[in-house]
């Protein structure tokens, strides 16, 4: 490890890296300029293990050099010894409030300096040490969370599909919603971690149609009231089917099943939930819901255009939909179209 030695008089330079010969695994590197020294831990400040640094220096002075080099990336947390033939407090006072380690007072006793450096020396090295090893853990956490993740959406794939063999045109759906919603999130200034959750999480929002008998779900033309009554009911059946997992993914997504069916003003269902007492997953996931389902065919009506669609969520912000939402949505517009133009891509067999 290098030791840093910076003083103005060649001699006090000589002396020291004299001093630092009996210290295991130290090479010194002696300046006389404080430039030149702020020049070289600009390049090497990570293979410099500690720093002896003169007080009594013409243009920057120690304390000067001190601040300027624990500015540099890598020298923060490097020891940092201030040699000084003063004893005043404030001077020392100074010095540590600048970032100093430690005092060496002049002339100096060579057994002290090599004392001295040898315990900083491996004080830094056991923080460079602990350091790595944290970086390591971090790197294994990542490692392991990705693992997680991948599993987790492999579970939400395997579950879309599950509905997919009762509704065709399922797939197609939820990838276009887990879309707007994100689109919606993100306008909103959630957190990205969230929005990408929340668009993976939006594709179980229908999960509970999967207890939907194909005579409802698969019928042409309008439902009856008992058969809406049935459908209806799907919201609580996917809550079921997911709540209470350790996973926040599927907790997330629970939420969504059961509560992207109520209405702003109130009047939805299955909780009959109003405002901001409905997960804002849920209303967001409404207005992705009712804008896609709206501009797609089904099996009880055609296709609206999208600026109709988009007139009737203006038309109903504030009481249906979450203004908020609404306003989100539409701010993405462009987005929005180029979302609805395309079907699903190809699934990854």
């Amino acid at each position: 490890m290098k030791v840093l030695v910076l003083d103005d008089v060649e001699l006090n330079n000589v002396l020291m890296a004299e001093a630092l010969k009996g210290v295991p695994e130290c090479t010194p590197v002696a300046f006389t300029s404080p430039d030149k020294a702020l020049a070289y831990l600009t390049e090497s400040a990570a293979e410099v293990g500690v720093a002896m640094v003169d007080f009594e220096m013409p243009r920057m002075n120690g304390i000067e050099f001190i601040r300027a080099a624990r500015k540099l990336d890598g020298f923060a947390h490097v020891p940092v010894v201030m040699v000084t033939s003063s004893d005043q407090r404030s001077l020392r006072r100074e010095a540590l409030e600048a970032g100093a380690t430690d005092f060496v007072g002049k002339p100096f006793d060579p057994v002290e300096i090599r004392a001295r450096v040898g315990n900083l020396l491996a004080l830094n090295q056991a923080r460079v040490s602990e350091a790595d090893r944290a970086a390591w853990l971090s790197r294994e956490v990542a490692a392991a969370v990705a693992v997680i993740e991948a599993r987790e959406r492999e579970l939400v794939e395997r579950l879309v599909r599950a509905i997919e063999h009762r509704d065709t045109d399922t797939g197609e759906h939820v990838w276009r919603v887990a879309q707007y919603a994100k689109l919606m999130a993100e306008e909103l200034g959630c957190e990205p971690d969230w929005c990408r959750q929340l668009g993976l999480a939006s594709t179980m929002h229908d999960i509970g149609k999967i207890a939907v008998p194909d005579s409802i779900l698969l019928k042409q033309g309008p439902l009856t009231p008992e058969e809406r009554v049935l459908i209806s009911r799907h919201a609580e059946r996917g809550y079921e089917i997911l709540k209470e997992s350790s996973s926040d993914l599927i907790r997330l997504a629970a939420d969504i099943a059961v509560s992207h069916h109520e209405r702003w003003d109130g009047g939805g269902y299955p909780n009959g939930l109003a405002r901001t007492d409905i997960p804002l997953a849920g209303r967001i996931v409404a207005v992705a819901d009712v804008f896609d389902a709206l501009t797609s065919d089904r099996p009880y009506k055609k296709a609206w255009p999208v600026r109709t669609a988009r007139q009737y969520l203006v038309e109903n912000a504030g009481t249906q939909f979450d203004p908020a939402c609404v306003d989100a949505f539409l701010a993405s517009w462009p987005k929005v179209l180029r979302i609805a133009a395309h079907e699903a891509p190809p699934r990854a067999a």
